[in-house]
């Protein structure tokens, strides 16, 4: 499971640096090269989000069993 860290990682600080621009620069980037609502753009929200999930249970999941 040690393996999925840093894709995880990379999967959050993407949807990370999306965020930031949709609310600075009201430019959502995902839309903008995959297509709004394309089938590639709502995996890559899935990913990000489902990486989301991983990372809270690897911070505090894992904090609860020691």
């Amino acid at each position: 499971m040690k393996d999925l860290k840093p894709i995880a990682g990379v999967l959050v600080l993407i949807g990370a640096l999306n965020w930031g621009l949709i609310g600075l620069l009201n430019l959502n980037l995902v839309s903008a090269i995959l297509g709004t609502g394309s089938s590639l753009e709502k995996m890559v929200y899935l990913l990000v989000g489902a990486a989301a999930v991983y990372m809270a249970y690897v911070m505090f999941g894992s904090a609860k069993s020691k």
